[in-house]
């Protein structure tokens, strides 16, 4: 089976990707560089010892989407991580995030038809959940109301997966929801490498832990958790990696439309994980306590059960792990891939 990644430069494309030929698929990959490295391709070709065609394209180009499936034609499956995907930024450029995200895909969607692939994994986000109706979050909850651009371009694209299949009984498409990826490969070769100061909370407590950052915001310390910080599902990159290779070969049930979390189903709150951090790096981090943020909930966590079930995936790496390979990353790359 020939796979598509678009995207596989970024984060967790890049992981994937290692993941994909580890298992000795055929892989096709582009991305257009907007939030990713070069260098991060060489890093996997080093990691792997395999070579791969790599195109540099833009999805927005229908052009550059048509000479991939043309030069490939017996590509059969697209997994597809390609996409704005800021938070803060979505807020600032709503009209941006909805042109690039829905253009793209359909630019996707339209050469997928036209050469008759059609297997789709689509790289989705818990943030469909809106604020949950039920904790831990099940498969069976109903899509909520999001609070930015950002997951509403992923809400959509989820339905518009869904109207295409519907139209194409044919076809086979896999909605796969992250919760809170973290970590990095064991050779601290690839890792996330935000641009600027980090949304996320991991990479900002590694920047805090390198001293590229003072210290760490933490907003809101009166929830009803543990020790009043909120409480977050996170997975580490490789085992949601080692998810979508499960998920290839699920494509072979020809589920038609199939939902799946990707998450550990354990919850960790923030000073949780900056006290894991601060074992795995071997400092005291300092941290400050601000106001909540709007639009904030106070628990948000998995149920993994159905991807056990239907993939047979499992998230193994616990969360010292996952601060251990976040920080190996974090000091071996001070400056991410740049130099």
């Amino acid at each position: 089976m020939k796979i598509l990644v678009t995207g596989g430069a970024g984060y967790i494309g890049s992981h994937t990707v290692i993941e994909l030929l580890a298992e000795n698929y055929d892989v096709v990959v582009f991305d257009n560089f907007y939030n990713s490295s070069k260098k991060a391709i060489e890093r996997v070709k080093e990691i792997s010892g395999k070579d791969f065609p790599f195109y540099e394209a833009d999805m927005l180009k229908k052009e550059d989407m048509e000479k991939i499936f043309s030069e490939h034609p017996d590509i059969s499956a697209v997994i597809h991580f390609a996409g704005l995907k800021a938070v803060g930024e979505s807020v600032q450029k709503p009209l941006l995030y909805y042109h690039d995200n829905m253009v793209g895909t359909l630019n996707i969607l339209d050469c997928m038809k036209k050469y008759s692939c059609k297997n789709f994994i689509f790289s989705s986000s818990a943030t469909v959940y809106g604020d949950p109706a039920e904790i831990p979050i099940t498969e069976n909850c109903p899509k909520g109301t999001c609070t930015n651009p950002y997951g509403w371009t992923k809400w959509i694209q989820e339905q518009m997966l869904c109207d295409v299949q519907k139209a194409n009984p044919d076809w086979n498409v896999i909605l796969l929801r992250y919760f809170n990826p973290i970590g990095a490969h064991i050779s601290g070769k690839i890792g996330e490498d935000p641009k600027g100061i980090p949304n996320n909370l991991l990479p900002y407590v590694a920047k805090v832990a390198s001293g590229a950052l003072e210290k760490i915001h933490v907003f809101g310390q009166d929830y009803p958790t543990k020790d009043g910080t909120g409480v977050r599902d996170y997975i580490h990159v490789v085992d949601l990696a080692k998810g979508h290779v499960k998920a290839v070969k699920r494509l072979e049930k020809n589920d038609g439309v199939l939902v799946c979390n990707l998450g550990t189903g354990k919850g960790y709150s923030v000073l949780e994980i900056i006290h894991a951090f601060e074992k795995a790096c071997g400092k005291t981090l300092p941290y400050v306590i601000e106001e909540r943020r709007a639009g904030d909930v106070a628990t948000c966590y998995s149920s993994p059960k159905k991807a056990e079930e239907v993939l047979g995936w499992k998230a193994e790496k616990d969360i010292l792990e996952m601060c251990q390979d976040s920080w190996r990353w974090q000091s071996q790359n001070p400056n991410g891939y740049g130099e």
